[in-house]
């Protein structure tokens, strides 16, 4: 019994050194881009964007890992356990843009409390990646969400991964491509009886992740479009 005591306390905390040392990473790497204070913040909305993820995995009886970082390629929790449907994936899925919504907005208004440019770029920064991650395709969050509506709605999530490809050349959007690939053809197809049976979801809970998706989407642009124009003219990232 103290032997396997000793093993469980030595799990978590194994769990606590992955994600403790993981973002201490992302945030030196960062650090010599953005400055460390920058970075520590990013980092830091990176976390609670994870943790809305994990907190929405338990909540639904999943096991689930704790969130591990990569610098610059973002962060990620393990889904020991798969979800069992389309609903079940979906509020998962919501619930990392949605807490992560939350967490920059707290930047936001501190940032406005305290005139702070600093903290209204970490809620742009938030802003941004939660925005980033409603792309309707997997395997971001928008993907998983859109799902539970309509797999259909990954066609539009294509040519919106393909302008970002061009705006902004990166192996990571390539990456992203190629593991959309299957689940979108998948879809274009159509898929097996249990590929049916997972995305079977009842009209009205379909459209109720539409209008929060298309909520929190709206709100997301409007914030990051209303940063992105005043931060310049702050003095914040201008050469």
């Amino acid at each position: 019994m103290k032997l396997l005591f000793l093993l469980l306390n030595a799990a978590k905390l194994g769990k606590i050194l992955t994600t403790g040392g993981t973002m201490l990473l992302s945030v030196v790497a960062y650090s010599f881009l953005f400055g460390w204070r920058y970075a520590a913040g990013f980092v830091a909305l990176m976390f609670v964007h994870e943790m809305g993820h994990y907190l929405a995995a338990k909540r639904e009886g999943l096991n689930v890992g704790a969130p591990t970082f990569i610098p610059f390629v973002g962060a990620w929790i393990e889904l020991k356990d798969q979800p069992v449907n389309a609903q079940q994936e979906a509020y998962i899925g919501l619930a990392g843009p949605f807490v992560g919504t939350l967490g920059a907005l707290a930047c936001y208004f501190m940032g406005r409390n305290f005139d702070s440019p600093l903290l209204l770029a970490i809620s742009y920064s938030g802003f941004f990646l939660n925005l980033i991650n409603l792309i309707p395709l997997l395997p971001f969050d928008g993907g998983r969400v859109t799902g539970a509506i309509s797999p259909k709605i990954w066609y539009f999530g294509v040519p919106i991964l393909i302008a970002m490809t061009f705006y902004n050349p990166s192996p990571i959007f390539i990456i992203i491509a190629l593991l959309a690939l299957p689940s979108t053809w998948k879809a274009w197809k159509g898929g097996t009886a249990e590929h049916e049976r997972y995305y079977d979801v009842p009209i009205e809970i379909r459209s109720q992740y539409a209008l929060v998706y298309l909520a929190l989407l709206v709100f997301l642009g409007m914030m990051t479009y209303a940063l992105h124009e005043e931060l310049p003219r702050a003095g914040f990232g201008s050469s």
